[in-house]
């Protein structure tokens, strides 16, 4: 019996992010182009909330998460000067901003694809391996530059990176900082399919969408459940509560200081 969906949506007005709604695919675009949408406080809070919204509501079911212009997403923006936490609570939620994003997505009831191109750096890479599937162009730089800048990778990635792509490579690719292309990501199951160009990367994502809805949407949601439930062993003893609190510290060493000035 029809009626009116006690799910009701209405597309968020967003600064940092551009929606494109698709019939049951919304797209959403990190929209910073002018700084490889290095992502900004603002962008941070309002990739969390948007995939929080998404669980209100049943009409979108894949989400594609991709950034305008040259890159997904360059990692923080260092140029940003955010005004002063009120506070010392203040502070510490702010601290937890990505981490709660992350969490976000990787949480969100739609299906989630990261089409990646150009960078994927720092909280980019976290904005990617938080989405259920990842399909990479060939030349995107994969990086997590964290340690080799004097700070610990934080936004939960430690646990999602392990989880998707086991403890070897995490470690490798964390306490390294090694950099890596879009066909070693998918040799490390960072991504599930590499393509050469723009063009295929977009036929590409074309097709695992046309996938996913041809599907039925029940037994995609709940397995997307079940596979979630048995991974968040992951979550006992989740110390990426104090992710912000280990970063707000680290920052402040004089490895750090000296190391962020010159990057």
């Amino acid at each position: 019996m029809g009626g009116m969906s006690l799910l009701s949506f209405e597309l968020p007005s967003l600064e940092t992010i551009e929606l494109v709604p698709d019939g049951e695919t919304l797209r959403v675009w990190l929209n910073r182009p002018e700084s490889r949408n290095a992502h900004n406080q603002l962008m941070i809070r309002e990739v969390g909330d948007l995939f929080q919204a998404l669980n209100g509501q049943t009409q979108y079911r894949v989400v594609v998460l991709g950034g305008r212009g040259k890159s997904f997403c360059a990692g923080a923006d260092r140029k940003e000067q955010p005004p002063a936490a009120a506070n010392d609570r203040e502070a510490r939620y702010i601290n937890q901003l990505g981490r709660r994003a992350a969490r976000a997505i990787e949480d969100c009831e739609a299906v989630t694809i990261a089409r990646v191109h150009g960078h994927a750096i720092g909280g980019g890479c976290c904005f990617a391996t938080s989405c259920d599937f990842r399909i990479s162009e060939a030349s995107a730089l994969w990086y997590v530059p964290e340690v080799e800048l004097g700070v610990p990778l934080p936004w939960g990635a430690t646990p999602r990176l392990i989880a998707e792509m086991g403890m070897s490579r995490a470690r490798q690719f964390v306490m390294t900082s090694e950099r890596i292309d879009g066909r070693k990501a998918a040799e490390w199951a960072l991504a599930h399919e590499v393509c050469d160009g723009e063009g295929e990367l977009d036929a590409a994502v074309e097709r695992w969408v046309a996938r996913l809805l041809d599907l039925p949407a029940l037994s995609v949601q709940m397995a997307k459940h079940q596979l979630r439930g048995y991974a968040q062993i992951t979550r006992l003893g989740d110390l990426s509560e104090f992710d912000g609190d280990a970063s707000a510290r680290s920052i402040t060493s004089e490895d750090a200081q000296a190391r962020f000035g010159s990057f």
